[in-house]
């Protein structure tokens, strides 16, 4: 057990302990791990070099999917298309506070969805509806938790879905045999999400909000920003319904597959990931994103630099993991307990992984990686194992009392309204939708 102990021990060590220089180093405490593991496990460098080629081939769809899904929801925001989204929820839902904190929402799980990430959404949107939400003299605390709400569900919504699909990868299924399941489960969050964001505006006493344009103005005078995003839709819902343009059109067809056959590089040949790329050269058909194409690329991969980096060092520790025999030992010495009682453990750490990291992409490596071939080994079911992974990792992202992703928010809110926002009172007023995102996910672990 010892080539188990010490990696993951020395993982858990250098993220979470105050440890000098290194100490909450997410990066860092990956690839010490991966080390640990190949130095216990015997293995030669060019043992370690496949075994790193192998992880990160596992992960690679995921990887290509956060570059591509944040260079695309940059050039959206660069288009206008996060405003006539807003504009058009803001239509949909009425002049009513009520109807405006909707729409925030809405727009908020749209730009989550194209970026993947929590964190990186409510930054990249917060700009644009922190001033909109100040304006009804909303506290500091209401304000943070639209927007932690928003951008956690926002990051495991489909159809650009990283954290489902991310599960997928680590439990060794097909993403497209959980979309479904994605579909109705994040749904039922974002309805959560608006009750709870009606409650906070109850009583808003701001000056009266400009009335919304009619919807029927908004799409006819802004409809060319969203051709893109109906071209992606349209591509991926074809998909998922069993028509990939990407394997019909000759030429096409024969690269894709050609493609496939590359490590690492697959990853572009992911339909979703295709998909992205396709919707992101029409943006660039617009000269008044063309001429900043340059802005776009720099801030896109921004964005996502520290994710990319988590998930290439995540795909090592998992490679070098698997054949360092770490896995096979979990299995082993784990083929004798309850499966319930492996899945309440494991949940409960990637409910914690994800608090103090902020992240349901380094939860999900550090536990579902082992938990999910221990659990599958057990006999539950790939598809369970893979939807409650997702919905634990989302719900560890606002889990009071250590979230990172509401620390970050409370900060920016702070920041621009000048005035100092509890970020522990947000991730209570969070508490309805991570509660929700928890309960799904265990339902799924113990009963799958």
């Amino acid at each position: 057990m010892w080539l188990v102990l010490v990696p993951v021990a020395l993982l858990f060590a250098i993220i979470l302990l105050p440890i000098p220089r290194i100490g909450g180093n997410v990066i860092v405490g990956l690839l010490s791990a991966a080390m640990s593991a190949a130095l216990l496990g015997g293995l030669s460098p060019v043992e370690v070099a496949g075994a790193a080629i192998e992880g990160i081939d596992k992960l690679a769809w995921v990887i290509m999917l956060s570059v591509a899904g944040s260079l695309y929801a940059e050039s959206q925001v660069r288009l206008g298309a996060m405003q006539t989204a807003l504009d058009s929820f803001r239509a949909l839902f009425g002049r009513s506070t009520a109807g405006l904190v909707c729409a925030v929402i809405m727009t908020l799980v749209l730009s989550g969805s194209l970026l993947g990430d929590a964190i990186a959404a409510a930054t990249v949107i917060g700009l644009l509806v922190i001033p909109t939400l100040a304006a009804l003299r909303l506290s500091g605390e209401r304000i943070a938790v639209i927007i932690v709400m928003g951008a956690v569900i926002g990051s495991g919504m489909p159809p650009i879905s990283q954290s489902f699909f991310l599960a997928a990868s680590l439990t060794g299924i097909d993403p497209g045999e959980i979309l479904g399941w994605a579909y109705l489960t994040m749904s039922v969050s974002v309805v959560i999400a608006m009750l709870v964001g009606v409650w906070l505006s109850r009583g808003a006493t701001g000056a009266a909000v400009d009335a919304p344009k009619s919807l029927s103005v908004v799409l006819r005078t802004r409809w060319r920003t969203l051709i893109p995003m109906v071209v992606l839709l349209v591509i991926v819902i074809a998909a998922s319904l069993g028509f990939n343009i990407f394997e019909r059109l000759p030429g096409i067809a024969e690269g894709v597959a050609m493609l496939k056959g590359v490590p690492v590089l697959r990853g572009l040949a992911f339909r979703v990931v295709l998909a992205i790329l396709v919707a992101l050269l029409v943006t660039l058909a617009f000269a008044e994103v063309r001429r900043q194409t340059g802005a776009i690329v720099v801030c896109g991969l921004r964005n996502v630099s520290r994710t990319v980096q988590i998930q290439l060092c995540a795909g090592i520790m998992v490679g070098v993991f698997y054949e360092a025999g770490l896995i096979d030992v979990v299995q082993q010495a784990t083929r004798h307990l309850a499966p319930h009682l492996m899945a309440t453990v494991g949940g409960l750490a990637t409910l914690g992984v994800g608090m103090l990291t902020g992240s349901q992409t380094t939860a999900q490596t550090m536990i579902v990686s082992m938990m999910a071939p221990a659990l599958t080994h057990l006999g539950k079911d790939p598809v369970s194992v893979a939807m409650g992974a997702a919905q634990l990792a989302m719900a560890g992202q606002s889990m009071p009392p250590v979230g990172l992703t509401t620390f970050v928010v409370t900060g920016l809110v702070g920041g621009i309204l000048k005035t100092r926002v509890d970020p522990v009172k947000t991730m209570m007023l969070a508490l309805p939708v991570t509660i929700y995102f928890t309960l799904v996910g265990f339902a799924f672990w113990l009963s799958g």
